[in-house]
């Protein structure tokens, strides 16, 4: 699907027409002069993360896109980096007006094929630019479509209806460019739309033999859902907080059933590990789940460390939110003022090696290489320690590593290499499960390295390389 097709997705979701430009440009305007170089141009589209810049002498002449910079050094080579923009620019400039609408963007953006417009203000004067990518970014970040289609679903076939479109969501965001983070998110956030939806619909049903909820009670999505990273092997993993007392468990019980009933018949199957509200170790009330947290946070052996790493990533999907809040601001307080179980966690991130040698070769079990566990994990765990130690309540990865550096636990230079590292083997693992069930075949976290492309194994390769010293990055952050 092309930016284009994407953007007709939008348009009948009602988003392009509720939305006015000016909340999706960005500004202001990054000009550069006519007499700066296209090498100029890349280090400033570079540095300010941006896909275009306007030629302005003084007033804007012309925009130059990281899609020129490819085509010119793809046919001229490195010599197409010392041109001036004024010979390599494409005028005049297409604008739009702030207050349009977005659709109208985006009809002008199709029907010109052109992927930027400058947004200009009602007395002509350039305030910004809107282009295809930021649109297709926000649309992942919402899940706009597929929320509002789980969110009517009248039973778990209609809630399976919506789910069943994701991968081809997933794909056809992929081929727009949009991020492995952002697609990750788009799944997510279906993951929880789904796990609301089932609680809503169980509550329906429930009210008639089992009257209305006897306590104020919030549903949680607890590991990837709940962090937003989700890929293409959903399953179950949920839990409860509600405020009722002994005698009100036997409603939460039921309920907990009926929503994985619901989910599995939608197509998320059960939680293989029982990860799930129904079972009564991830249903209880606020004490209860002080005392689990703090029978965690106890364990001398760090046995409970899968339960750990799945629960202090959870989001409320349902109910009251503030039962949630509480609960995350007691159990991260606790966490970090416990170090034997930091150091416990920190441990646990280096038993997660990443599967790559001494000469940098994949290490690869059968022709494949898990990289949930040594790629996607290991990130993933030691930004939860990081942050942790430092008392923040961020779920996502990228927030806790940004924690992390703000409480003076990690540099920046790290940061900035694990977020690089976690967007490559996203990546590799998200397309690669979307051409296995393009292909019929079921998708795995583990993938074949002879399926990828040189460059692609090349920069997986460095990626995991990059990963070996995290051990060493997590326990220098606890130290501080």
């Amino acid at each position: 699907m092309t930016a284009f097709e994407a953007g007709a997705l939008l348009r009948a979701d009602g988003f392009a027409y509720r939305t006015r430009v000016a909340a999706v440009m960005r500004g202001p305007l990054v000009t550069m002069p006519p007499g700066a170089t296209l090498a100029d141009a890349a280090r400033c589209m570079a540095e300010e993360n941006i896909s275009a810049v306007v030629v302005a002498d003084p007033l804007p002449a012309g925009i130059v896109t990281e899609r020129d910079l490819l085509r010119l050094t793809g046919q001229a080579g490195p010599a197409a980096l010392a041109r001036p923009l004024r010979e390599l620019m494409s005028a005049p400039l297409v604008t739009i007006r702030d207050d349009a609408l977005v659709a109208s963007a985006l009809g002008r953006m199709e029907r010109l094929g052109i992927r930027h417009l400058m947004v200009v203000d009602a007395a002509g004067a350039a305030v910004g630019m809107v282009s295809a990518r930021a649109l297709l970014r926000l649309r992942a970040r919402d899940a706009l479509v597929v929320g509002d289609g789980i969110a009517a679903a009248a039973d778990a076939a209609g809630i399976g209806r919506v789910r069943a479109a994701v991968p081809g969501l997933a794909a056809a965001l992929r081929r727009d460019g949009v991020t492995a983070l952002e697609v990750t998110a788009v799944i997510a956030a279906t993951i929880r739309e789904a796990t609301a939806r089932a609680a809503g619909l169980a509550e329906a049903a429930m009210r008639p033999d089992w009257g209305p909820p006897p306590a104020p009670w919030c549903l949680l999505v607890l590991g990837s859902g709940g962090r937003g990273e989700t890929l293409l092997v959903p399953d179950q993993d949920n839990a409860l907080v509600h405020a009722g007392d002994g005698d009100a468990d036997p409603w939460f019980a039921e309920f907990g059933r009926r929503i994985a009933d619901i989910l599995d018949e939608a197509g998320i199957p059960y939680c293989a590990g029982g990860i799930m509200a129904r079972e009564a170790r991830w249903r209880h009330d606020p004490a209860g789940w002080r005392r689990t947290v703090e029978g965690w946070i106890a364990a001398k052996d760090g046995a409970a460390l899968l339960d750990v790493d799945i629960f202090f990533d959870f989001h409320p999907v349902a109910g009251d939110g503030r039962l949630a809040d509480r609960l995350r601001a007691e159990a991260v307080a606790a966490a970090a003022a416990a170090p034997l179980f930091l150091r416990h966690l920190a441990l646990h991130v280096a038993d997660l090696r990443p599967p790559v040698g001494l000469f940098g070769r994949l290490v690869t079990t059968g022709g494949r290489v898990d990289l949930k566990k040594g790629g996607t994990m290991p990130i993933v765990a030691a930004a939860r320690t990081l942050a942790l130690a430092s008392g923040a309540v961020a779920v996502a990865t990228p927030d806790r590593l940004a924690a992390a550096v703000a409480a003076g636990r990690l540099a920046e230079a790290d940061r900035d290499m694990l977020l690089q590292a976690f967007e490559t083997v996203l990546g590799v693992l998200l397309d690669e499960q979307v051409a296995a069930l393009a292909e019929g075949r079921p998708p795995a976290n583990a993938v074949e390295p002879r399926r990828l492309g040189r460059t692609r194994r090349w920069a997986l390769r460095s990626a995991l390389r990059g990963l070996r010293p995290l051990p060493e990055m997590v326990a220098a952050g606890l130290s501080r």
